[in-house]
Formats: C-alpha cells, structure tokens, sequence
C-alpha cells in the first residue's frame, strides 16, 4: 500500500506527519519525494547504504554533421534549441529529453546526451528503507528526480511518501498512485485556501483522502467546517504543544518519545490500511 501525506502549503507540519507514520510500521519504505528541500534524513537519520546519479537526456548535436537546416528548432515544443544562422543552439535547462529533435534530424547530426540534474539515496532504520532524492541547484524540474525514486517503491511493503507541498507538477507526480493520500493542514485562513486547491487535486487523481489537522489550538472550526462540506474525514488532530515543538527543534520526532503520540500514529496506520480512513 502506498500513502502519500501531502500539503497545500509548505511549515503545515507534513515532513513531522510523514516520519511519525512511517515510524509506525513494522517494515516498509520511506520516500522523501520533495527533492527541492530534502529534510526528512536529518530526523530518521539513516544509515546510507547507496547513492545514485539521476540523469536526464539531452541533444548532442555533431557540429560536423549538423547543416543548419533547422528541422530540430521547428520539432522542439519546448523552445529548448534556437538558431542563430546555421548553428544550432541547446539551452539544456529548458529540455524535456523528448527526443524529438534527434528523431527528425534528416542528417543524422543529433544524438542522446546526458547530463546530471540531481542524485538518490538509500538508507537503513531498523526495518525502515529510506529513500531521498535531491535536485541540485537552479535545476528546472523535479519530476524526473520523483519518477526515478518511484521506480525503486517495493510493492510488497507499506510505502510512506513525504511528498512536496502545493499541487505543482512534482506534486502530483509524487502523489500520482497511491493509494491513501492523508492531506495535512493548519486550522488558519492560508491553511484553508491552500487545503482547498490540494483537496481538489487529490479528488481529480481518484485517490482517497484524510485529513490531519496540526497545530491545533482548540478552535478548529475553519477547517472542520471544511471537511464536513467536502466529506472528508479528520482522522487526527495535533495541538500546538511546546514538547512537540522542541522535540520538533532537536530534530526528534515525537512520535518516537512520546508513547501517547506513537500509539496514535500506529492506529491511525491501521485504519489506513483497514480502509477505514475514507
């Protein structure tokens, strides 16, 4: 079974949520799938085993071979390749590895290159399999970093997938089959416009959804009156407590320390996967 725990908004408490619930497993995998900002490591903190290399293709154009025709520039929906006279120019950032242009280049002048945009790695918690992606600086795209971390998910086992927060392509790449998604917000004003474009897009993938409700303060009326208008369950409420938030600082998850807290996460792990949370 794969859980995505998500956010309309970045600082709504998912990261905390994610490695609590994962913490709760028995055995399984844990994916730090927002790339952009990796942290959930400094709080499992495991023991890496591997790191890869993630590449994406790019046009190789043999300047020898090329004759300015131009038949790549017109194929390339993503405008990454210009002409200027008869040299070709690639702007790397900006393609999509679509190989369009190597396709139609009538003189056989372009090849698939490859170039780095980020790296992979695995680690070990106990009978926790960690995976974290990272996308280097200034890079355009996350997506390929999340499909390549995707492909490493082990079907057998309960998967947690901490994905970015907003509802931005490496968002819904990340949430893009699961089977629970547990949406995480801040019973405020910006949590609930935020709440509400993720709700949205989370209902649109067909995927079953949760709500948990973090930081609470006792009035949570804002987004309790959302989740009975939109039939979503609140299947957990935190409260802002200064316990959590130092444990929170010392990078502790307080799921792991306060046995009150680890039993909540694991009921609410069962119900999960009992189908019992939608």
């Amino acid at each position: 079974m794969i859980i995505s725990v998500v956010s309309g908004k970045g600082g709504t408490g998912k990261t905390s949520i994610a490695i609590n619930l994962a913490l709760a497993l028995e055995e399984g995998q844990f994916l730090d799938c927002d790339v952009e900002e990796p942290n959930a490591f400094l709080f499992l903190k495991p023991e890496i085993t591997n790191q890869m290399d993630v590449q994406v293709s790019i046009p190789d154009i043999d300047t020898v071979l090329c004759s300015g025709c131009g038949a790549c520039v017109k194929a390339c929906s993503f405008h990454a390749l210009a002409q200027a006279g008869n040299k070709i120019l690639t702007f790397e950032n900006i393609c999509h590895g679509c190989s369009a242009c190597w396709l139609v280049c009538p003189q056989k002048a372009i090849k698939e290159g490859k170039r780095s945009i980020g790296f992979i790695e695995k680690g070990q918690v106990k009978s926790l399999e960690c995976i974290q992606g990272e996308l280097n600086l200034k890079e355009p795209s996350a997506v390929p970093i999340i499909k390549k971390m995707k492909t490493l998910i082990d079907q057998k086992k309960t998967i947690i997938i901490d994905g970015p927060p907003g509802t931005s392509c490496p968002a819904v790449e990340a949430i893009k089959g699961s089977d629970f998604c547990l949406l995480v917000t801040e019973p405020t004003p910006f949590g609930l416009h935020d709440l509400k474009v993720v709700v949205e897009v989370v209902k649109q993938q067909g995927i079953p959804c949760g709500l948990v409700i973090n930081r609470s303060q006792g009035d949570d009326q804002i987004a309790e009156e959302f989740a009975q208008k939109e039939n979503l369950p609140i299947l957990l409420t935190i409260p802002l407590e200064k316990e959590i938030a130092q444990l929170y600082s010392k990078g502790i998850p307080f799921g792991k320390v306060m046995p009150q807290w680890q039993h909540k996460f694991k009921l609410l792990l069962e119900s999960i996967k009992a189908g019992d949370a939608s």
